[in-house]
């Protein structure tokens, strides 16, 4: 009797401790030693970019007092006002401390109405026997402040969200939610028909189980009016295109663009045309580096140019946001457990098709976050 009531007294605090997840994290604001002092970080990673009307520059990635993926993990944002001459940290987001929640995984974006929202994925440190991550989200007016007022954290739907939302054109907002490993139909579409207050899954993409990853899926809408979904696999690329709003989605095959197992960026530009940010030329499988942006003018059949942004091992996750006077701004990251260096890159739709710096707007390796200065001109 004694054993089977221990039994069921770790069970009910595990459940309890589970739960937690639910529960709305702290935001912590400048000041806190232990999360303001760069040496106390053993782990950076998995940036996102978005830059306000008035030139603003924001950037998040998440951080841990511990050499990996793991409870300890917290959201950092940061912005510059003078281009990305100098930084601020902002916040930190972080549920509990040293866990068993960890905040992860979190995106920028500037919507539609000029709003700026800050998502995070927060889970009980990778157990499978509770239930999926939820996305969470904080949204201010004020994105061009460095001051500016946040709203209290909301969850808002189940999953992981690695990607920015994309905006049809009918004004619906699409998320790209996902459930891992967890559930088949991972790959989610979850919408919003009136700016973000209310969300509704309406459909998902089964991507096969012995090939599945983390998904971190990214949806276009195409100019004939159907939705490519591009996934993660383990094997590179997968693809489905759903031609009726994103309710049915074929299950995932295999992408004619070759990547290794890493997340990629894919954005409409005010031209019309599609940036690609990938690891190495658009038909070669290579390692997480040589970093590089392409264009396409016909949708994704075809891809041109080849602008290298970082060519070294150990570079990741690119994320960014044209901004109105064409330039297109890159956030990625380099060594997460040794440099731990969070870097931004600026170039041109005309470099990407060139192959090459020729608008004189090029920038590369700025440092946002970093134990060295890394910066090249």
């Amino acid at each position: 009797m004694f054993r089977f009531c221990l039994i069921m007294a770790v069970f009910m605090c595990v459940q309890v401790q589970a739960k937690t997840f639910f529960n709305a994290p702290d935001v912590i604001y400048p000041g806190d030693e232990n999360y303001q002092n760069i040496e106390s970080r053993k782990f950076q990673g998995i940036p996102s970019l978005a830059v306000s009307p008035g030139g603003r520059i924001w950037v998040t990635w998440y951080a841990g007092p511990t050499a990996g993926e793991d409870k300890n993990n917290y959201v950092v944002l940061a912005t510059s006002g003078d281009g990305g001459k100098n930084w601020q940290e902002i916040l930190i987001i972080d549920p509990d401390g040293a866990g068993p929640v960890r905040a992860f995984d979190p995106e920028i974006w500037l919507d539609p109405q000029g709003k700026l929202w800050l998502f995070w994925a927060q889970h009980f440190a990778h157990d499978k026997m509770n239930p999926h991550a939820g996305v969470w989200a904080m949204v201010t007016n004020e994105p061009d402040s460095s001051g500016a007022k946040w709203s209290s954290p909301r969850r808002l739907t189940e999953g992981i969200m690695m990607c920015k939302p994309t905006v049809l054109s009918s004004g619906r907002w699409l998320l790209s939610a996902s459930t891992w490993r967890e559930t088949d139909y991972s790959a989610r579409a979850v919408a919003s028909d009136d700016g973000g207050r209310s969300l509704e899954v309406i459909g998902a993409c089964n991507v096969p189980v012995d090939v599945r990853s983390f998904d971190e899926h990214m949806i276009v809408e195409r100019k004939d009016g159907s939705l490519w979904m591009l996934v993660r696999t383990k094997y590179g690329i997968g693809e489905s295109v759903s031609d009726d709003g994103g309710k049915t989605w074929p299950e995932l095959e295999p992408c004619e663009i070759s990547h290794p197992s890493a997340r990629f960026f894919i954005r409409r530009l005010d031209s019309g045309n599609l940036l690609l940010v990938k690891h190495g030329p658009i038909d070669e499988r290579t390692g997480r580096s040589r970093l590089m942006a392409f264009i396409s003018k016909d949708d994704g059949k075809t891809w041109q140019g080849g602008l290298m942004i970082d060519e070294r091992e150990g570079v990741s996750y690119p994320d960014g946001q044209q901004v109105n006077d064409g330039r297109i701004y890159i956030t990625y990251d380099y060594s997460r457990t040794g440099d731990q260096d969070i870097l931004m890159a600026v170039f041109t739709e005309e470099d990407v098709i060139a192959g090459k710096a020729v608008s004189g707007k090029t920038r590369f390796r700025v440092p946002v976050n970093s134990t060295a200065d890394n910066s090249v001109e």
